[in-house]
């Protein structure tokens, strides 16, 4: 659990600018301490003391305006910026180095059973007032726009956009960067395209008019 949390604080460092220390980040963040109480939480459910983790999860909660469920399983290096009203379903499962921004949902649908929550690869960022619904899997080093809302798998290096959410291939490369603004939407591109062509029609037509 120490190399998880070394992990975790190493993750704020290198992904927010605005981290000076590790004990800033120790002390003061609050993506930090939610995802510090997760991992005693989840201890605590997986050693079958559910009212403990409970416990724990719903002070960190109060503490923190981030809820994860101790039946979550995250994976090292998860950087919850802001984090408030961040909600992660019990059935979630989050993988290595991911990064996720105020107000996300991994949630169900509430027609599901058993496995109801979202799994998200490694390096999978969420940003901010995201919905992922559904048991379904986000790739590796794939990307969710800020206020997308995902009901279907997104494949490894994709990029998600809109409501619901259009899937994007982004060449198959990793992403370092974390911007959540600039990125393409495919009904954007197409009208572009279109508007372009008809604009190339119409010219066409007009010298074929005056031709005449």
């Amino acid at each position: 659990m120490f190399d998880t949390l070394k992990s975790d604080i190493n993750a704020v460092l290198e992904r927010d600018p605005a981290a000076r220390s590790k004990a800033e980040v120790y002390f003061l963040y609050s993506g930090f301490k939610a995802v510090r109480s997760h991992r005693k939480a989840s201890w605590f459910y997986r050693h079958n003391l559910k009212f403990i983790a409970r416990w724990i999860s719903q002070r960190s909660r109060h503490k923190t305006g981030i809820e994860i469920h101790p039946g979550a399983t995250i994976g090292k290096g998860l950087f919850i910026d802001h984090g408030m009203g961040v909600v992660i379903g019990e059935t979630t499962v989050i993988g290595d180095n991911c990064t996720i921004y105020q107000n996300v949902t991994l949630g169900g649908t509430g027609k599901d059973t058993g496995k109801r929550h979202p799994t998200l690869g490694n390096n999978v960022l969420v940003g901010s007032g995201a919905k992922v619904l559904g048991p379904f899997k986000v790739g590796d080093n794939a990307r969710i726009a800020a206020g997308a809302v995902v009901l279907s798998e997104v494949p490894a290096n994709a990029t998600a956009v809109g409501v619901p959410a259009r899937v994007v291939k982004v060449n198959g490369i990793r992403s370092e960067t974390l911007d959540q603004i600039h990125i393409s939407d495919p009904v954007a591109l197409a009208l572009c395209n279109l508007e372009h062509k008809i604009f190339v029609l119409q010219k066409e037509i007009d010298e074929l008019k005056n031709s005449n």
